[in-house]
């Protein structure tokens, strides 16, 4: 076990140094690895991300103790169908205090297996009693679990790229759900995106575009 007595494994370890009650919830940083990387590639740089392309993660995981206060707990959903595992991104997530949950599913052709994990997550976190949630995704399939924690009242958002968040996903903004964006809010890249999009007027930052 590291120094600060903080197990890399299995949460039940983790657990005992930030006990979940309704008193003290922790906010529980879930990342839809695929999705983040596939917005990015496929919608905006039209090719696959390299690193430096990529978020920040030791941004994002500050971002979110910035939100609600500490404590927080980083998952990071990692797709292990295919039997391995990239290490040096995996050490470099524990390093950053993230607990990757890398998943294999059957290798059946349309099984969202990051998806999956992701959703048992959500319920197993509404099926405690307590406990906040942010999700760095832009996916639909999440709704329906994130919509019954904004049903009891926990405190729920997502971290994205605005303009590629889901329809149905933005729609629970009416229900109290907070929306994150990655660059603008979290400033989780090292340099710009080439995203255009519709910017609110009192976001403009003009010194963006000199």
């Amino acid at each position: 076990m590291p120094p600060d007595g903080r197990a890399r494994g299995g949460g039940q370890a983790y657990a005992k140094v930030f006990p979940v009650t309704a008193e003290n919830p922790t906010t529980y940083l879930l990342v839809d690895g695929e999705n983040i990387d596939a917005t990015i590639g496929l919608q905006v740089l039209g090719h696959r991300p390299q690193p430096e392309e990529r978020p920040r993660w030791e941004r994002v995981r500050d971002f979110a103790s910035s939100v609600w206060g500490p404590p927080v707990r980083p998952l990071f959903f990692l797709n292990a169908t295919a039997g391995q595992l990239p290490m040096s991104f995996v050490q470099a997530l524990l390093a950053l205090e993230f607990q990757p949950i890398p998943l294999a599913g059957t290798g059946a052709r349309n099984e969202k297996v990051v998806d999956i994990g992701i959703q048992r997550t959500l319920d197993a976190i509404a099926d405690a009693g307590a406990g906040d949630v942010l999700l760095a995704s832009h996916d639909a399939d999440f709704v329906p679990q994130l919509g019954r924690l904004l049903d009891a009242n926990r405190r729920v958002g997502v971290l994205g790229l605005r303009e590629y968040v889901s329809v149905e996903l933005a729609g629970l903004q009416e229900r109290g759900l907070q929306l994150y964006d990655l660059e603008d809010h979290v400033g989780a890249f090292t340099s710009p995106l080439p995203r255009v999009r519709i910017i609110p007027l009192d976001e403009f930052d003009p010194r963006r575009y000199l």
